[in-house]
């Protein structure tokens, strides 16, 4: 009794001393779940809460697609970088679960729509080397960073508002890079704005100690780039040829899949043995060598190989978990970040292998719209994880199952190694390998072709 209250004034349960899990969700926790009362018949809205940011994140990723192509990727980057620091400021003053929940929603759509817009913007203002970089070392190795200081902020500062206030105001920071970050000269050629996108190529020149050219755009090509900027693109020009069809169709199941294994695995960290904060620090940590190999895999090797490596080992290890003794409890943690491992530097190279395989005219549209799909996955989630209530190993299970389908999947995709990237429609469709990859009509000709040949020889012979 006596260890009880003390665990009561410390916020470690609820006042009423119940368990299983309410007591789970009580655990450690100050704050909002004991002052909105979410335990017991209430417990269903923790999850829901997550959940609603990810229904942010994926309406956000849906439409910053088509901002960004329409009104720039600059535009669009600070824009949102704002919508996300101020709403999250507003976090700070909700009086109930409903306004902390709809402000939650409106920061994971702004969330989403500058973490698209500036991936996006690094992949094309960058070249080919450092652009990997970026996109892996750069972009993902401080979201690395922020994760793990993320749970170090969590266990000094137990006050959610605090915590919030201190979580939110480095984005304001950020304004100042407005000065320094350039829109995409990719993007302006793509909308006729030869004289900007020639500004910022001269100063980037400039820059890197090299001497532009007197003439930088051919002017016989200008008249077949300005009829260009008069076509609109919209969502379904992801669909309009076979080939760019069944690229979208595989990249959403591919996102879609990676993403409940990352967020699954991310959110799970609280049910794995040990200190929670412990957990959420080491489930950080592992992110930084996942990405470092990531690069090193997009470096040297084809796209579609390491990405199928590195899910075949995320999902593998999952499903080895339910085999470990319950007393060997470290060596079941040792394989949970094994395969968080995976399933990140996955995630981290599909980002880079989308990017490179749709054009410019719609690379953000399409980047967008696996991310849509990504965020769907995000969504369905934490009810993955909910699913360990029933058996404690059904969602490692469930998650290395469909990690591993989706290795085999990613196989069947065009390769994209090794090539430049694509401005048009047009060109995409000459990208090395990708009618031999996807063009199943002319392999069924061509068979078809082959047995009349063979029938015709039997015959004469």
């Amino acid at each position: 009794m006596q260890q009880q209250e003390t665990a009561q004034q410390e916020g470690k349960v609820h006042p009423e001393g119940l368990k299983g899990r309410c007591y789970q969700s009580w655990y450690d926790l100050k704050p909002c779940g004991r002052q909105w009362n979410l335990v017991c018949e209430d417990d269903w809205k923790a999850p829901l809460i997550i959940s609603l940011f990810f229904v942010g994140v994926l309406l956000g990723s849906f439409i910053s697609g088509q901002l960004s192509d329409r009104f720039g990727r600059k535009n669009v980057l600070f824009v949102t970088m704002g919508m996300q620091t101020g709403f999250s400021f507003l976090q700070i003053f909700s009086t109930n679960f409903e306004m902390f929940a709809v402000l939650f929603f409106l920061v994971g759509m702004g969330q989403i729509s500058n973490y698209v817009a500036a991936f996006v913007l690094g992949t094309e203002i960058l070249g080919k080397s450092i652009r990997i970089i970026f996109s892996t070392l750069g972009v993902c190795i401080f979201y690395a960073v922020g994760y793990m200081v993320l749970p170090l902020f969590a266990y000094f500062i137990r006050d959610w508002r605090t915590l919030l206030l201190a979580l939110t105001v480095p984005g304001v920071l950020c304004v100042v890079l407005w000065w320094f970050i350039p829109e995409s000269p990719r993007w302006l050629i793509s909308q006729g704005r030869f004289e900007e996108a020639e500004v910022i190529i001269r100063k980037a020149a400039k820059i890197n100690g090299i001497v532009a050219p007197s003439t930088i755009f051919d002017p016989s090509e200008l008249q077949d780039l300005s009829s260009q900027k008069q076509q609109s693109h919209s969502i379904l020009d992801l669909l309009q040829t076979r080939n760019i069809r069944i690229v979208t169709i595989m990249s959403i199941i591919l996102w879609m899949t990676i993403s409940v294994g990352y967020f699954g695995l991310s959110l799970d960290t609280p049910n794995m043995h040990g200190n929670t904060y412990v957990n959420c620090f080491l489930s950080a940590v592992v992110e930084v060598p996942a990405y470092v190999s990531a690069w090193l895999l997009l470096q040297y090797l084809p796209r579609r190989y390491s990405m199928a490596t590195a899910l075949f080992l995320g999902g593998s290890v999952l499903l080895f978990v339910q085999l470990v003794p319950p007393e060997m409890y470290y060596l079941a943690t040792v394989l949970v970040m094994v395969g968080k491992f995976g399933v990140t530097a996955a995630f981290s190279m599909v980002y880079v292998y989308t990017a490179e395989l749709y054009p410019t005219v719609v690379r953000n549209m399409g980047v967008g719209v696996s991310s849509t799909a990504s965020r769907l996955g995000s969504i369905l989630s934490p009810y993955f994880v909910y699913l360990g209530a029933y058996d404690r190993f059904l969602p490692y299970i469930l998650m290395g199952s469909l990690t591993i389908l989706t290795a085999i999947l990613t196989l069947f995709l065009p390769e994209s190694f090794g090539t430049p990237l694509p401005d048009t429609i047009d060109q995409m469709l000459r990208v090395k390998g990708w009618q031999h990859a996807l063009d199943l009509p002319a392999l069924q000709a061509v068979l078809r072709l082959d047995s009349k040949d063979t029938r015709k020889w039997t015959l004469s012979s």
